[in-house]
């Protein structure tokens, strides 16, 4: 049981546990989540956090496949900038390590946003709170358990 899963229990909604075996030379953690759960890379979202430029740590929740605007999500929380946060800020706030960020049940209740593409699923899948464990729900409970904006903050991969 990951603070994830205690997260996702604890509010009584709907939710999958799916587990693969996490290859560790694997480049890419939500591209092997897709590959090896045989879903579309566009329903499985990472979790990414990012410092705005008045130091707040936040959260963007975006598909595997894109990569995060920095611009938008910046604008998308009444910033002037952002960039990516240090390996050690993140794991330190959200208690997770890199690879098993899960934008669930993190240590520090962080402002999240939530790309606008999610709702285009009738379930997404994120990470559990471990590398090999996602978990599936529903875009509009994970957008009310993370408390997220919705912003167009990903750019496609191709």
């Amino acid at each position: 049981m990951t603070p994830a899963i205690t997260a996702a229990k604890r509010s009584g909604i709907r939710y999958h546990i799916h587990n693969y075996q996490h290859d560790p030379a694997s480049p890419s953690y939500g591209l092997e989540a897709a590959e090896k759960l045989a879903l579309p890379r566009g329903q499985v979202f990472k979790t990414l956090v990012a410092t705005l430029d008045t130091r707040e740590l936040v959260v963007a929740i975006l598909p595997v496949a894109s990569h995060l605007n920095m611009k938008r999500l910046a604008r998308a929380l009444g910033a002037k900038k952002a960039a990516m946060a240090e390996a050690g800020n993140v794991e330190r706030s959200s208690g997770y390590v890199l690879g098993g960020v899960s934008p669930l049940g993190q240590k520090k209740s962080l402002r999240t946003v939530l790309d606008e593409s999610a709702t285009g699923w009738p379930t997404v899948f994120v990470s559990a709170g471990r590398r090999g464990l996602e978990i599936e729900l529903a875009p509009t409970d994970l957008q009310a358990l993370t408390t997220a904006v919705r912003a167009d903050i990903a750019d496609s991969d191709s």
